[in-house]
């Protein structure tokens, strides 16, 4: 979906694109959302996900898009498609919020899908060279391919760039 924001990446979700397109994606609690650009090829791709490993317990039918170790795969994969190549890809990150207390780390999804998100990428040998990630905020990310600026909007930290 495009609207006068750029174009809308959903919850569980990624979209590429061509630059000058910009995406944005809302409501990044303990969600990643993850910005990958090729500037040579001009080819960008932002990425929504919830969880970090469609491998573990009973995900069913879920979409692979909602999950780190399978929606990043994926996204680069398309963007190659497109032209990118993965060596001149960098990457953008921001959420992973906590977003409620929790009583071990082993339920602070907001911790686990940062630390499966890095390494995804590090296992593609993108360079993260950026990131807005963790405390207790939700964020809305704006990524603007035609500069690789990765905007940050919050209610509590206003709106920071990267």
């Amino acid at each position: 979906m495009i609207n006068n924001n750029g174009i809308s990446v959903g919850i569980g979700d990624f979209k590429v694109c061509r630059v000058p397109e910009t995406l944005v994606t809302y409501a990044l609690g303990s969600c990643v959302g993850i910005c990958l650009l090729d500037s040579t090829a001009g080819v960008a791709g932002l990425s929504h996900i919830m969880l970090p490993d469609s491998t573990a317990g009973s995900s069913g039918a879920a979409s692979p898009m909602k999950f780190a170790d399978s929606a990043l795969p994926m996204m680069i994969k398309q963007m190659e498609m497109m032209g990118a190549s993965r060596a001149r890809m960098k990457a953008k990150i921001a959420g992973g919020a906590t977003m409620f207390l929790v009583a071990n780390d082993k339920f602070n999804i907001g911790e686990r899908n940062v630390a499966a998100v890095k390494r995804v990428l590090m296992e593609n040998r993108i360079p993260i060279i950026a990131e807005d990630t963790g405390l207790n905020y939700g964020r809305t990310q704006m990524f603007y391919t035609d500069t690789g600026v990765m905007e940050i909007r919050s209610a509590t930290k206003g709106v920071r760039t990267f």
